[in-house]
């Protein structure tokens, strides 16, 4: 299915997606909305100045509830309430040196928001389809080999937030053997790739770094500058989520699996990212200043099971992800509004379908 098609599959379709306050929610979000689809958010504000969600030009028929993932009541309400054909559950707390300043609410929202999610579905036995985002960070990974993880590698986690996911990934499948195989619910999970791309504001990610450090004149600060990362731009994972959605829904299997998301080239570095950055005109001074090692050095994914069951590929290899989002940034700070340069990407994405 070309994404043209996959758009006006969804029109129509009611769909609920947490943390659409987010970078990658408010695409979602924002793609859906346009394309006819009926949309119910539920997040917390967000948090940064300037923020992606609050810029764009939503429909009045889209609704954002503001209330916390962990929230039970709340939730099951507004779940409840909406009769939603598909869940896209994204809220997180999504960086990992965040999760190292405040780990208890790091697995606080992210498992305890999930198990919330899962058992309001389980509680209801709501006929849906849900798409439960964690993170290519699940991965047992000793930051040496450098491996492409396949989906039933083992889990892990060193760091809070990786942790979290982790067993986010271990809760969800627990539910799905336990409750689901009978149910007309059906769940899975996804894993996918440094997400990249115009409007992300968030604290300690690389291209929104770069951006900051390029506009206020300020030095640049690398941690690990050969760290590496599955990186693809935001319009990628949405329409991964969107495939799997729709692959979901039109089979009859109840265990899908956990799906891997992310280029099928060889993961950039830290600084390669950078040289792509200095090359499309950003003026850098960078320090880089190898650390105490919180994150995994070398990461990157095995994709076969979505390229084979979804006929799924990254669309953008890394290098063009970069120059789009970098594109986008330099727009939006000479006054065009973001939901035209939403749009204006979307329309490149799917021009050559």
């Amino acid at each position: 299915m070309v994404n043209k098609s996959l758009l006006n599959f969804y029109s129509g379709k009611r769909v609920f997606i947490t943390g659409h306050t987010g970078f990658k929610g408010s695409w979602l979000s924002y793609i859906l909305d346009q394309n006819n689809a009926i949309v119910k958010g539920y997040a917390l504000n967000p948090i940064t100045n300037p923020n992606l969600f609050s810029d764009l030009d939503f429909s009045n028929k889209f609704k954002s509830i503001i209330s916390n993932i962990k929230d039970y009541e709340t939730l099951e309400k507004e779940i409840l309430e909406f009769k939603p054909d598909f869940i896209f559950h994204m809220a997180a707390q999504p960086l990992v040196l965040e999760s190292y300043r405040e780990p208890y609410e790091t697995f606080d929202t992210n498992f305890n928001g999930t198990l919330n999610l899962l058992e309001i579905l389980k509680k209801n036995n709501l006929s849906t389809n849900v798409i439960i985002i964690t993170s290519d960070k699940v991965y047992k990974n000793d930051g040496i080999t450098g491996k492409n993880f396949k989906e039933n590698d083992p889990l892990g986690g060193n760091d809070p937030y990786s942790a979290s996911k982790a067993a986010s990934e271990i809760l969800v499948h627990s539910y799905i053997k336990s409750f689901f195989n009978n149910s007309t619910t059906k769940v899975t999970s996804v894993r996918a790739g440094n997400v990249i791309g115009g409007g992300d504001w968030s604290q300690d990610r690389l291209v929104p770094d770069i951006i900051k450090a390029s506009i206020q004149n300020i030095v640049l600060e690398i941690r690990n500058p050969n760290a590496t990362r599955p990186w693809q731009h935001v319009l990628d994972s949405s329409f991964a989520y969107l495939r799997l959605g729709y692959y979901i829904s039109t089979n009859d299997l109840r265990n899908f699996g956990s799906w891997n998301f992310g280029p099928k080239e060889k993961s950039l570095s830290v600084s390669e990212i950078i040289s792509i950055c200095k090359n499309e005109g950003l003026l850098l001074n960078v320090n880089y200043a190898e650390i105490e090692n919180k994150e995994s050095k070398f990461l990157s994914l095995d994709t076969n099971k979505s390229t084979e069951l979804l006929d799924w590929k990254s669309k953008w290899k890394s290098k063009e992800a970069v120059i789009y989002s970098i594109s986008w940034y330099k727009d939006f700070l000479k006054g065009i509004a973001p939901s035209k340069l939403v749009i204006k990407d979307l329309n490149k994405f799917i021009g050559n379908d």
